[in-house]
Protein backbone atom coordinates (compact mmCIF):
# COMPACT_ATOMS: atom_id res chain seq x y z
CA UNK A 1 0.00 0.00 0.00
CA UNK A 2 1.55 3.45 -1.14
CA UNK A 3 1.75 6.57 1.24
CA UNK A 4 -1.54 7.94 0.22
CA UNK A 5 -3.30 4.43 0.70
CA UNK A 6 -1.77 4.42 4.34
CA UNK A 7 -3.13 8.13 5.24
CA UNK A 8 -6.16 7.35 4.25
CA UNK A 9 -6.27 4.22 6.25
CA UNK A 10 -5.03 5.56 9.22
CA UNK A 11 -7.89 8.49 8.64
CA UNK A 12 -10.66 6.06 8.18
CA UNK A 13 -9.48 4.07 11.58
CA UNK A 14 -9.62 7.41 13.69
CA UNK A 15 -12.58 8.59 12.32
CA UNK A 16 -14.17 4.99 13.39
CA UNK A 17 -12.32 5.16 16.77
CA UNK A 18 -10.32 1.80 16.06
CA UNK A 19 -7.19 1.70 17.44
CA UNK A 20 -4.87 -1.50 17.01
CA UNK A 21 -2.61 -0.75 19.72
CA UNK A 22 -1.99 -2.86 23.51
CA UNK A 23 -3.40 -0.20 25.33
CA UNK A 24 -7.00 -0.88 23.27
CA UNK A 25 -7.27 -4.54 23.31
CA UNK A 26 -5.14 -5.79 26.10
CA UNK A 27 -5.78 -3.68 28.70
CA UNK A 28 -8.88 -1.34 27.94
CA UNK A 29 -10.57 -4.24 26.32
CA UNK A 30 -9.54 -6.70 28.73
CA UNK A 31 -10.33 -4.65 31.78
CA UNK A 32 -14.35 -4.43 30.40
CA UNK A 33 -14.07 -8.04 29.95
CA UNK A 34 -13.44 -8.12 34.19
CA UNK A 35 -16.96 -5.58 34.59
CA UNK A 36 -18.51 -8.88 32.46
CA UNK A 37 -17.33 -11.42 34.50
CA UNK A 38 -17.84 -9.87 37.38
CA UNK A 39 -21.58 -8.84 36.34
CA UNK A 40 -22.85 -11.98 35.06
CA UNK A 41 -20.52 -15.51 36.29
CA UNK A 42 -18.91 -13.70 39.66
CA UNK A 43 -22.17 -12.28 41.06
CA UNK A 44 -23.81 -15.14 40.22
CA UNK A 45 -21.12 -17.39 42.15
CA UNK A 46 -21.61 -15.37 45.49
CA UNK A 47 -25.67 -15.90 44.95
CA UNK A 48 -25.38 -19.08 44.47
CA UNK A 49 -22.78 -19.62 47.57
CA UNK A 50 -25.46 -17.52 49.73
CA UNK A 51 -28.23 -19.53 48.18
CA UNK A 52 -26.87 -22.83 49.01
CA UNK A 53 -25.76 -21.68 52.41
CA UNK A 54 -28.79 -19.68 53.36
CA UNK A 55 -31.28 -22.45 51.42
CA UNK A 56 -32.42 -19.70 48.90
CA UNK A 57 -33.17 -22.19 45.59
CA UNK A 58 -33.85 -19.20 43.66
CA UNK A 59 -30.42 -18.09 43.68
CA UNK A 60 -28.71 -21.70 43.35
CA UNK A 61 -31.64 -23.28 40.92
CA UNK A 62 -32.27 -20.26 38.80
CA UNK A 63 -29.84 -17.01 39.05
CA UNK A 64 -26.61 -19.37 39.17
CA UNK A 65 -27.31 -21.40 35.87
CA UNK A 66 -28.46 -18.77 33.61
CA UNK A 67 -25.24 -16.39 35.35
CA UNK A 68 -23.13 -19.16 33.53
CA UNK A 69 -25.01 -19.21 30.17
CA UNK A 70 -25.04 -15.75 30.29
CA UNK A 71 -21.40 -15.30 30.76
CA UNK A 72 -20.42 -14.80 27.03
CA UNK A 73 -22.68 -12.67 25.80
CA UNK A 74 -21.92 -10.36 29.21
CA UNK A 75 -18.50 -10.55 28.75
CA UNK A 76 -18.79 -9.69 24.79
CA UNK A 77 -20.84 -6.33 25.47
CA UNK A 78 -19.19 -5.30 28.16
CA UNK A 79 -15.81 -5.60 25.76
CA UNK A 80 -18.05 -3.50 22.72
CA UNK A 81 -18.68 -0.89 25.81
CA UNK A 82 -15.30 -0.68 26.35
CA UNK A 83 -14.22 -0.13 22.95
CA UNK A 84 -16.83 2.32 22.31
CA UNK A 85 -19.00 0.77 19.69
CA UNK A 86 -22.15 2.33 18.41
CA UNK A 87 -25.60 1.30 19.99
CA UNK A 88 -26.18 -1.88 16.76
CA UNK A 89 -22.74 -3.07 17.60
CA UNK A 90 -23.20 -3.09 21.28
CA UNK A 91 -26.40 -5.40 20.97
CA UNK A 92 -25.78 -7.66 18.30
CA UNK A 93 -22.65 -8.44 20.38
CA UNK A 94 -24.94 -10.69 23.06
CA UNK A 95 -24.81 -13.31 20.21
CA UNK A 96 -21.22 -13.07 19.13
CA UNK A 97 -20.40 -13.77 22.97
CA UNK A 98 -23.20 -16.18 23.22
CA UNK A 99 -21.31 -18.00 20.19
CA UNK A 100 -17.58 -17.28 21.05
CA UNK A 101 -18.62 -18.64 24.97
CA UNK A 102 -20.32 -21.45 23.95
CA UNK A 103 -17.15 -22.79 21.81
CA UNK A 104 -14.58 -21.10 23.48
CA UNK A 105 -14.94 -20.33 26.70
CA UNK A 106 -14.81 -17.03 28.61
CA UNK A 107 -11.50 -16.89 25.94
CA UNK A 108 -13.83 -17.13 22.81
CA UNK A 109 -16.23 -14.60 23.82
CA UNK A 110 -13.84 -12.18 24.21
CA UNK A 111 -12.05 -12.72 21.13
CA UNK A 112 -15.45 -12.40 19.28
CA UNK A 113 -16.37 -9.63 21.40
CA UNK A 114 -13.57 -7.89 20.30
CA UNK A 115 -13.67 -8.61 16.44
CA UNK A 116 -17.18 -8.34 16.23
CA UNK A 117 -17.42 -4.56 18.11
CA UNK A 118 -14.31 -3.54 15.63
CA UNK A 119 -16.01 -4.75 12.41
CA UNK A 120 -19.50 -3.36 13.13
CA UNK A 121 -17.27 0.07 14.01
CA UNK A 122 -16.26 -0.42 10.46
CA UNK A 123 -19.37 -0.36 8.61
CA UNK A 124 -21.19 1.61 11.04
CA UNK A 125 -23.47 4.29 9.55
CA UNK A 126 -21.65 3.65 6.10
CA UNK A 127 -24.90 1.77 4.00
CA UNK A 128 -28.26 3.33 3.70
CA UNK A 129 -29.30 -0.24 5.22
CA UNK A 130 -27.47 0.41 8.48
CA UNK A 131 -29.93 -1.52 10.45
CA UNK A 132 -29.14 -4.92 8.38
CA UNK A 133 -25.39 -4.07 7.38
CA UNK A 134 -24.21 -3.24 10.40
CA UNK A 135 -25.23 -6.25 13.00
CA UNK A 136 -25.26 -8.53 10.51
CA UNK A 137 -21.63 -8.13 9.96
CA UNK A 138 -21.35 -7.94 14.14
CA UNK A 139 -22.53 -11.22 14.16
CA UNK A 140 -20.99 -12.75 11.30
CA UNK A 141 -17.33 -11.49 11.69
CA UNK A 142 -17.35 -11.99 15.47
CA UNK A 143 -18.83 -15.36 15.55
CA UNK A 144 -16.95 -16.88 12.96
CA UNK A 145 -13.98 -15.80 15.05
CA UNK A 146 -15.12 -16.72 18.53
CA UNK A 147 -15.65 -20.02 16.52
CA UNK A 148 -12.57 -20.86 14.65
CA UNK A 149 -10.31 -19.48 16.70
CA UNK A 150 -11.66 -19.71 19.81
CA UNK A 151 -11.24 -23.28 20.68
CA UNK A 152 -7.91 -23.57 20.43
CA UNK A 153 -6.82 -19.96 22.42
CA UNK A 154 -9.08 -21.37 25.02
CA UNK A 155 -7.48 -24.52 24.89
CA UNK A 156 -4.03 -23.15 25.28
CA UNK A 157 -4.95 -20.65 28.00
CA UNK A 158 -6.16 -24.11 30.30
CA UNK A 159 -3.57 -25.77 29.29
CA UNK A 160 -1.42 -23.27 30.91
CA UNK A 161 -3.38 -22.53 33.30
CA UNK A 162 -3.31 -26.55 34.08
CA UNK A 163 0.95 -27.07 33.77
CA UNK A 164 1.00 -23.91 36.23
CA UNK A 165 -1.35 -25.79 39.02
CA UNK A 166 0.69 -29.15 38.10
CA UNK A 167 4.05 -27.31 38.84
CA UNK A 168 2.61 -25.52 41.82
CA UNK A 169 1.69 -29.24 43.66
CA UNK A 170 5.16 -30.36 42.87
CA UNK A 171 7.59 -27.24 43.58
CA UNK A 172 4.83 -25.15 46.34
CA UNK A 173 7.19 -22.88 47.43
CA UNK A 174 9.00 -21.14 44.55
CA UNK A 175 5.78 -20.90 42.91
CA UNK A 176 3.66 -20.11 45.90
CA UNK A 177 6.37 -16.78 45.62
CA UNK A 178 6.29 -16.49 41.54
CA UNK A 179 2.36 -17.10 41.36
CA UNK A 180 1.69 -14.81 44.22
CA UNK A 181 4.22 -12.30 43.52
CA UNK A 182 2.98 -11.71 39.71
CA UNK A 183 -0.72 -11.83 40.17
CA UNK A 184 -0.56 -9.25 42.66
CA UNK A 185 1.28 -6.91 40.35
CA UNK A 186 -1.16 -8.40 37.67
CA UNK A 187 -3.77 -7.18 39.70
CA UNK A 188 -2.45 -3.14 40.21
CA UNK A 189 -1.97 -2.84 36.86
CA UNK A 190 -4.49 -1.56 34.47
CA UNK A 191 -4.90 -5.44 33.61
CA UNK A 192 -7.97 -7.64 34.54
CA UNK A 193 -5.95 -10.31 37.29
CA UNK A 194 -10.25 -11.69 37.46
CA UNK A 195 -9.98 -12.13 33.83
CA UNK A 196 -6.75 -13.78 33.55
CA UNK A 197 -7.00 -16.12 36.57
CA UNK A 198 -10.77 -17.34 34.70
CA UNK A 199 -8.99 -17.55 31.33
CA UNK A 200 -6.38 -19.87 32.64
CA UNK A 201 -8.84 -21.62 34.63
CA UNK A 202 -6.85 -21.41 37.50
CA UNK A 203 -7.43 -23.44 40.87
CA UNK A 204 -6.69 -25.64 43.38
CA UNK A 205 -3.07 -24.62 45.31
CA UNK A 206 -1.64 -22.12 42.71
CA UNK A 207 -4.99 -20.19 43.28
CA UNK A 208 -4.81 -20.07 46.44
CA UNK A 209 -1.57 -18.27 46.17
CA UNK A 210 -2.17 -15.75 43.13
CA UNK A 211 -5.60 -14.88 45.98
CA UNK A 212 -2.77 -14.24 48.91
CA UNK A 213 -0.74 -12.36 46.43
CA UNK A 214 -3.93 -10.52 45.05
CA UNK A 215 -5.04 -9.58 48.65
CA UNK A 216 -1.25 -8.99 50.28
CA UNK A 217 -1.92 -5.64 47.02
CA UNK A 218 -5.21 -4.55 48.32
CA UNK A 219 -4.63 -4.73 52.19
CA UNK A 220 -1.29 -3.42 51.53
CA UNK A 221 -1.91 -0.28 49.80
CA UNK A 222 -4.82 0.07 51.57
CA UNK A 223 -3.11 0.33 55.34
CA UNK A 224 0.05 1.82 54.53
CA UNK A 225 -2.00 5.01 52.89
CA UNK A 226 -3.94 5.05 55.64
CA UNK A 227 -2.60 8.07 56.97
CA UNK A 228 -2.62 9.65 53.44
CA UNK A 229 -6.16 8.73 52.15
CA UNK A 230 -7.73 7.80 55.94
CA UNK A 231 -10.99 5.51 55.81
CA UNK A 232 -12.07 6.19 52.33
CA UNK A 233 -8.77 5.44 50.60
CA UNK A 234 -9.06 2.24 53.15
CA UNK A 235 -12.33 0.63 52.15
CA UNK A 236 -11.39 1.79 48.29
CA UNK A 237 -8.23 -0.06 47.94
CA UNK A 238 -9.14 -3.25 50.40
CA UNK A 239 -12.00 -4.51 49.27
CA UNK A 240 -11.96 -1.95 45.82
CA UNK A 241 -9.38 -2.07 43.77
CA UNK A 242 -4.99 -1.44 44.37
CA UNK A 243 -5.03 0.11 40.70
CA UNK A 244 -5.83 3.42 42.30
CA UNK A 245 -2.14 3.36 43.46
CA UNK A 246 -1.02 2.93 39.90
CA UNK A 247 -0.31 7.09 39.56
CA UNK A 248 1.79 6.84 42.36
CA UNK A 249 3.82 4.11 41.54
CA UNK A 250 4.65 5.83 38.50
CA UNK A 251 5.81 8.84 40.61
CA UNK A 252 7.73 6.73 43.17
CA UNK A 253 8.32 2.90 42.14
CA UNK A 254 9.30 2.29 45.43
CA UNK A 255 6.18 2.72 47.12
CA UNK A 256 5.47 -1.07 45.36
CA UNK A 257 7.99 -2.89 47.25
CA UNK A 258 6.00 -3.46 50.53
CA UNK A 259 2.99 -5.24 48.74
CA UNK A 260 5.08 -7.38 46.78
CA UNK A 261 7.93 -8.71 49.37
CA UNK A 262 4.34 -9.55 51.59
CA UNK A 263 2.91 -11.42 48.33
CA UNK A 264 6.38 -13.06 48.15
CA UNK A 265 6.59 -14.11 51.84
CA UNK A 266 2.57 -15.08 52.00
CA UNK A 267 2.43 -16.73 48.83
CA UNK A 268 4.62 -20.04 50.05
CA UNK A 269 2.61 -19.96 53.57
CA UNK A 270 -0.53 -20.34 51.36
CA UNK A 271 0.76 -23.18 49.29
CA UNK A 272 2.74 -25.05 52.16
CA UNK A 273 1.54 -24.28 55.65
CA UNK A 274 -2.12 -23.48 55.42
CA UNK A 275 -2.57 -25.39 51.65
CA UNK A 276 -5.26 -22.97 51.01
CA UNK A 277 -6.61 -23.50 47.56
CA UNK A 278 -9.44 -21.30 45.56
CA UNK A 279 -11.46 -21.58 42.70
CA UNK A 280 -10.97 -20.21 38.77
CA UNK A 281 -13.68 -16.80 39.31
CA UNK A 282 -11.86 -15.84 43.27
CA UNK A 283 -8.23 -16.72 42.06
CA UNK A 284 -7.67 -13.04 40.50
CA UNK A 285 -9.58 -11.13 42.78
CA UNK A 286 -8.15 -10.72 45.89
CA UNK A 287 -10.49 -9.12 48.81
CA UNK A 288 -12.26 -6.77 45.91
CA UNK A 289 -15.83 -7.51 47.22
CA UNK A 290 -14.84 -10.65 49.24
CA UNK A 291 -14.78 -12.41 46.11
CA UNK A 292 -11.38 -14.42 46.79
CA UNK A 293 -12.24 -15.36 50.26
CA UNK A 294 -16.08 -16.80 49.06
CA UNK A 295 -14.01 -18.83 46.47
CA UNK A 296 -11.84 -20.35 48.85
CA UNK A 297 -14.43 -20.82 50.68
CA UNK A 298 -16.00 -22.74 48.42
CA UNK A 299 -12.94 -24.60 46.76
CA UNK A 300 -11.77 -25.94 50.56
CA UNK A 301 -15.54 -26.75 51.54
CA UNK A 302 -15.36 -29.29 48.07
CA UNK A 303 -12.38 -30.99 49.44
CA UNK A 304 -13.79 -31.00 52.97
CA UNK A 305 -11.83 -28.84 54.65
CA UNK A 306 -14.10 -26.32 56.07
CA UNK A 307 -15.56 -24.80 59.23
CA UNK A 308 -13.54 -22.69 61.98
CA UNK A 309 -9.83 -23.57 60.87
CA UNK A 310 -10.24 -22.90 57.38
CA UNK A 311 -11.68 -19.06 58.70
CA UNK A 312 -9.22 -18.25 60.59
CA UNK A 313 -6.50 -19.07 57.86
CA UNK A 314 -8.53 -16.67 55.32
CA UNK A 315 -8.23 -13.81 58.06
CA UNK A 316 -4.66 -14.31 58.78
CA UNK A 317 -3.72 -14.96 55.12
CA UNK A 318 -5.89 -12.47 53.52
CA UNK A 319 -5.95 -9.58 56.17
CA UNK A 320 -3.88 -9.32 58.88
CA UNK A 321 -0.53 -10.71 57.90
CA UNK A 322 -0.75 -8.41 54.12
CA UNK A 323 -1.64 -5.18 56.82
CA UNK A 324 0.96 -6.27 59.33
CA UNK A 325 4.07 -7.60 56.95
CA UNK A 326 2.93 -4.04 54.42
CA UNK A 327 3.35 -1.80 57.48
CA UNK A 328 6.50 -3.00 59.17
CA UNK A 329 8.33 -3.12 55.33
CA UNK A 330 6.95 0.46 54.47
CA UNK A 331 7.88 1.83 58.16
CA UNK A 332 11.25 0.68 57.96
CA UNK A 333 11.38 2.57 54.14
CA UNK A 334 9.80 5.86 55.63
CA UNK A 335 12.37 6.17 57.95
CA UNK A 336 15.38 6.07 55.39
CA UNK A 337 12.73 8.39 53.46
CA UNK A 338 12.14 5.93 50.45
CA UNK A 339 8.96 6.92 50.81
CA UNK A 340 7.97 10.23 51.79
CA UNK A 341 4.22 11.82 53.06
CA UNK A 342 2.13 11.94 50.31
CA UNK A 343 3.56 9.81 48.17
CA UNK A 344 0.51 7.63 48.48
CA UNK A 345 -1.74 10.45 48.65
CA UNK A 346 -5.38 9.50 45.93
CA UNK A 347 -7.58 12.14 44.89
CA UNK A 348 -10.67 10.37 46.08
Amino acid sequence: MNSKGNQTAVKFFKRKNIEISVQRYLIDALSYMALGLFASLIIGSILNVLGSKLGISFFTDTVWPIAQQMTGPAIAVAVAYGLQAPPLVLFASCLTGAVGGAVGGPVGAFLAGVTGAEFGKMVSKEAKVDIIITPAVTITVGCLVGWLVGPGIHSLMTGLGQLIMYTTELHPIPMGILIAVIMGIILTLPISSAAIGIMLGLGGLAAGAATVGCASQMIGFAVMSYKENGWGGLLAQGLGTSMLQMPNIIKNWRVWIPPILTSAILGPLATVVFKLENIPIGSGMGTSGLVGQIGTITAMEAVGKGGPTLYSAILLLHFVLPALLTLLIAGWMRRRNWIKDNDLKLEL
